[in-house]
């Protein structure tokens, strides 16, 4: 796939379509944004800072594909992304995460981009420190000094210098490269993976602790590994008895840890967030009052406040230095079933330039998500039971059943969308699932007449509660 620089929106579009369907609109909205991220990029620097960007704000019910889009975005934009619901976020003075921790976990999301990235770029070195570190553990320098080393490749032994012999130390120095030599061959063919050595491990740093300090109640993470190592404590490392193969992994990754330099990671990570962040805050129409000026309709109008200079654009302090979100793109999400978007507060509103509405799905959108999108429904279900040896063919008639039918639940009860057909493919194959084991080498053909006896008692119930999600 392309690098998502180089997607245009049309390709944003078709790669979405390969996991959503409908929802035209949306996609192009989230299409064109990304879009303009790399576009702002490329002008001049003085005109950049000037282009803010447009958030986008989506409008539908339940299970039509708001979240489905975000998580789909996450892995297509290839930029700091953090998805995060409304709900969990309380106004300034009440019990609960402040709205600020979201830029946090954001720059943490940054970080840990960065990190790998520059972590790919050192690993070749790296690799060669652990495969030096690793020999170390296979021939400790003891064995050169006549130790016996139980964990040691046995070698054919050279008769042994006298002692007097000025060539006793070259003769055992040689015999130690060639060991050290011969040891190398065997790690790279793999013949020493299954053997056990002992390394040290450093462990890892100690519990976060969230400090509320008198002035903002801002949440301050402190790793106590590090204030050890401000009293000289250090990070302590434990033995830890491991393959060869696991060592590998373990002394690679500790190799690279020291190669990166955390000072230069940090600075990227803050100027990539700055630049092409992304946040995607669904169930915003939780926070939306409705007028009610009691009970917690406050807290929701305080959440809503406290959101706003965020969105706006401004500095906040991290752990890893301060983040200006002027530029960073807010997309939010709601189903608005009691309450509506205006209902949000004017100033947030406005904050919110693009609004697009999604649509409810029927009867042809359900037939097209059983059967289309990569990770399809039925396809699911199919290789599930097919690790049981069981084959289920699906008949056309029977999906086109399976769609009438989400629709008709979804008309006479709550309409929660495309999760509805999650609900009728586990009772349609309730039966098949919880015998799979016994009929191992069948085929079970799912034909409209299967489909309309197992489904019988969801079509004639008028309560349906017991199959509501």
């Amino acid at each position: 796939m392309k690098d998502a620089a180089e997607l245009t929106p049309r390709e944003v579009v078709a790669e979405l379509d390969r996991y959503i369907i409908g929802q035209e609109k949306a996609k192009k909205a989230v299409a064109i944004a990304l879009r303009n991220r790399v576009r702002r990029l490329r002008l001049p620097e003085e005109l950049r800072d000037e282009v803010a960007p447009k958030n986008i704000i989506m409008i539908g019910p339940t299970g039509v594909g708001k979240t489905e889009i975000a998580r789909r975005l996450a892995k297509l934009c290839g930029a700091p992304f953090l998805k995060v619901e409304a709900t969990k976020y309380t106004e300034v003075g009440y019990v609960g995460r402040d709205v600020e921790s979201m830029v946090r976990d954001l720059v943490s999301v940054g970080v840990s981009m960065v990190k790998a990235e520059l972590s790919e770029e050192v690993r070749e070195e790296a690799g060669r420190r652990a495969e030096e570190a690793l020999l170390d553990l296979l021939l400790p320098s003891g064995r050169r000094r006549g130790e016996d080393t139980a964990e040691a490749e046995p070698v054919e032994a050279a008769a042994p210098a006298g002692p007097g012999d000025p060539d006793h130390t070259a003769a055992g120095s040689g015999i130690a490269r060639s060991t050290r030599e011969r040891l190398r061959d065997m790690l790279a063919r793999g013949l020493l993976d299954e053997r056990t050595v002992e390394v040290d491990v450093s462990r890892g740093g100690g519990p976060a602790i969230e400090i509320f300090s008198g002035m903002n109640m801002e949440e301050l993470s402190m790793d106590l590994g590090n204030l050890a190592g401000m009293f000289g404590a250090g990070r302590r490392k434990k033995k830890k008895k491991v393959t060869v193969r696991q060592a590998r992994e373990l002394l690679l990754a500790e190799e690279m840890d020291k190669l990166v330099d955390m000072d230069q990671v940090s600075e990227l990570a803050r100027a990539r967030v700055e630049q092409m962040g992304i946040i995607f805050i669904d169930e915003i129409d939780k926070i939306a009052s409705r007028g009610e000026k009691m009970g917690p309709d406050v807290s929701r109008e305080g959440v809503q406040r406290d959101i706003l200079p965020i969105v706006e654009g401004s500095k906040v302090n991290t752990r890893h230095g301060m983040v200006d979100t002027r530029h960073v793109l807010f997309i939010a999400a709601g189903a608005f079933h009691m309450s509506k978007p205006s209902d949000l507060i004017p100033e947030l509103q406005g904050r919110f330039p693009l609004r697009v509405e999604l649509s409810a799905l029927g009867r042809d959108d359900f037939v097209k998500i059983l059967t289309l999108p990569k990770n399809a429904l039925i396809v699911q279900y199919v290789e599930l039971l097919k690790t049981e040896g069981v084959e289920l063919v699906f008949e056309p008639e029977a999906i086109e059943r399976l769609a009438e039918l989400a629709t008709e639940v979804n008309s006479r009860s709550e309409n929660i969308g495309a999760r509805r057909l999650h609900t009728i493919m586990e009772l349609l194959l309730e039966e098949v699932s919880f015998s799979a084991p016994e009929i191992k080498g069948q085929t079970v053909r799912i034909t409209r007449a299967y489909v309309d006896d197992r489904l019988a008692g969801v079509v004639k119930d008028q309560d349906v509660s017991r199959y509501i999600l």
